[in-house]
C-alpha cells in the first residue's frame, strides 16, 4: 500500500499536496492475539511518550483537504492552481466540517485473522500465528 501511495502521488500530485491513504487501523492487542495467540496479554497502559491514536487529519488540515476513493489530499495553504479544478479532475469533494481521520475514528478494523493474513502476504506465507 505504501508503494502505491508513492507512485500515485508521483502520478497525479499537482504540486504541494499531501496524500493520506484510506487504511484500515487495528489495536495492539489485536496483533500479540495475531502472533501470539495462546500468550497471556498483562495490560500496562501508556508509557510515556506513547499515544492511543494516531491522528493523520486534524480538524484545521481538514479546512483543506479533498477526499477521493482511495485517498484524501491535504492541499497545500496558497496552492499555485485552481482548487475547484482539481477537486473537479479528481472527481473529489471537500471533507465535512470538523472532519479528523484518526485511528480512533476509523470505521475499518483488522481483526487479529486480517493481520495474519497481512503476514503470510507479506513477511512469511508460512506463518501460522
Amino acid at each position: 500500500e505504501g508503494v502505491d501511495l508513492v507512485l500515485y502521488a508521483l502520478e497525479h500530485a499537482w504540486g504541494g499536496e499531501i496524500f493520506v491513504p484510506k487504511i484500515p487501523s487495528y489495536k495492539i492487542t489485536e496483533v500479540a492475539r495475531a502472533i501470539g495467540p495462546d500468550c497471556e496479554q498483562k495490560i500496562v497502559g501508556i508509557r510515556p511518550g506513547e499515544k492511543l491514536h494516531e491522528e493523520m487529519i486534524t480538524q484545521t488540515d481538514a479546512l483543506s483537504t479533498v477526499e477521493l476513493p482511495r485517498y484524501y489530499v491535504i492541499l497545500p495553504a496558497t496552492p499555485p492552481w485552481d482548487v475547484e479544478k482539481f477537486i473537479t479532475h479528481f472527481d473529489g469533494k471537500r471533507v465535512p466540517e470538523n472532519f479528523h481521520y484518526d485511528s480512533a475514528n476509523n470505521e475499518e478494523w483488522l481483526s487479529a485473522e486480517q493481520i495474519r493474513d497481512e503476514i503470510r502476504l507479506h513477511v512469511d506465507a508460512s506463518f501460522a500465528g
